[in-house]
């Protein structure tokens, strides 16, 4: 330990009595090192966002829709394969409810309306058409009040589930439950208060109502053909047997013949996962870019100061070496002192960098997240490119020779 100890007591000695060219260098580590844990933080915020997002879902549901946009076109000449799908049906849904295998489905349309109450309009929101099961994967909870019954789904009532923002712009303070709103002109009785899971962007900023499949289809203006499922497998089936009993059923109920492509898709949360994954590896590799830019501009100063450090340090590394230090002894004290110059960079650009992160995550909706791996890798790559870039001006120092040194003026 105490040649490691002693060469940082001289680095740092190094770094004071040059402060300006030692700046400059800590700089480009700095920036590099800023950029790693800026980029880093904001992915591994998405990840984990993305992760609990999906876990508000429950573990083991999955989606089957006509046309996810992550799956392989059968057909690359084709931009718009979905228009060769038939689109799922209510009745495709009930039998998959009645699998064995499978606890609930729940359908999904989206159609979009204004919504008045008294003198007060919000314009182009969001209408939701689920059936009485939504609840169990939408995530989040609804207070005050309730969602929508199994018999109000099946009579189409007219009773909406506002989201906690559209309800603030509708009602303010009053409270909103057993009060009667319009949608597309006809009267709805507002039953509950629906309060959405921390989306990835901010999603739950947006204004949102939830009413009955079968009351969406019959009163809101609504795109059709879009129909999806969120399939719920029961507790002790395993997830794939769930998803080759719907896909067989659907398949089936469709009349594909075997070798025929599935005129559905079905998405679980890993193939989700990986599907995002792949979009991310892009600003991975910007991170790389940028990161290892930084690293290179700090590393070339660190040849420099080290160059010029050896340079004036030509009569000490003399009389040490008179004095009996190996080469080993002298080559480690340079690399110590490299080392320790691109650490005190690292260090630099992990505060500014974990700073601006949390400034990020404060501000915006935009998630971001710091993990310890981070900033261990952030670390670990300024040390070694102290090391790496130190080696030259280092091996340098050790293979002078010692009358020479004592020579030097």
């Amino acid at each position: 330990m105490t040649p490691l100890l002693e060469g940082v007591g001289i680095a740092l000695t190094s770094l004071r009595a040059h402060k300006l060219r030692a700046a400059l260098t800590i700089l480009g580590v700095a920036i590099g090192v800023m950029v790693v844990m800026v980029i880093g933080a904001l992915i591994a915020g998405f990840d984990k966002g993305l992760s609990g997002m999906l876990a508000s879902l429950g573990p083991k549901t999955f989606y089957v829709g006509r046309f996810w946009g992550g799956t392989q076109h059968e057909d690359p000449d084709d931009p718009n394969p979905w228009r060769r799908r038939p689109p799922l049906t209510v009745a495709e849904a009930e039998r998959l409810e009645a699998l064995p295998s499978i606890a609930f489905v729940v359908v999904d349309e989206n159609g979009s309306a204004d919504i008045q109450f008294e003198n007060r309009q919000v314009g182009a929101v969001s209408i939701q058409g689920r059936d009485a099961d939504w609840p169990k994967v939408a995530g989040g909870d609804i207070s005050p009040g309730r969602s929508f019954s199994a018999l109000e789904d099946v009579a189409n009532a007219r009773v909406v589930v506002l989201n906690e923002k559209l309800a603030g712009q509708l009602f303010e303070e009053r409270d909103p439950i057993g009060r009667r709103v319009k949608i597309a002109g006809l009267p709805y009785d507002v039953i509950g208060v629906y309060h959405p899971p921390t989306g990835l962007f901010g999603e739950g900023d947006q204004v949102e109502a939830f009413i009955p499949y079968g009351t969406l289809v019959k009163h809101v203006p609504y795109w059709p053909g879009w129909l999806d499922f969120f399939v719920a497998p029961e507790d002790t089936v395993p997830i794939q047997r769930a998803i080759d009993d719907v896909t067989v059923a659907l398949r089936s109920m469709r009349g594909l013949r075997p070798g025929e492509p599935s005129t559905f898709d079905v998405v679980t949360q890993d193939r989700y996962l990986q599907a995002v994954d792949s979009m991310t590896i892009m600003f991975r590799i910007v991170m790389f870019a940028l990161s290892s830019v930084g690293l290179m501009v700090g590393g070339i100063g660190v040849v420099a100061i080290m160059m010029i450090s050896v340079t004036e340090r030509t009569r000490e590394i003399g009389v040490r070496k008179a004095l009996g230090a190996t080469k080993r002894e002298i080559l480690w004290q340079f690399l110590v002192e490299a080392a320790t110059l691109t650490l005190v960079g690292g260090i630099v650009g992990m505060i500014l960098g974990g700073a601006i992160a949390y400034t990020i995550g404060a501000v915006s909706p935009v998630p971001a997240y710091v993990p310890i791996s981070s900033i261990v890798v952030a670390l670990a790559a300024a040390a070694f490119t102290g090391v790496l870039f130190g080696l030259y001006p280092a091996n340098r120092a050790a293979r002078l020779d010692p009358v020479e040194a004592l020579r030097y003026e």
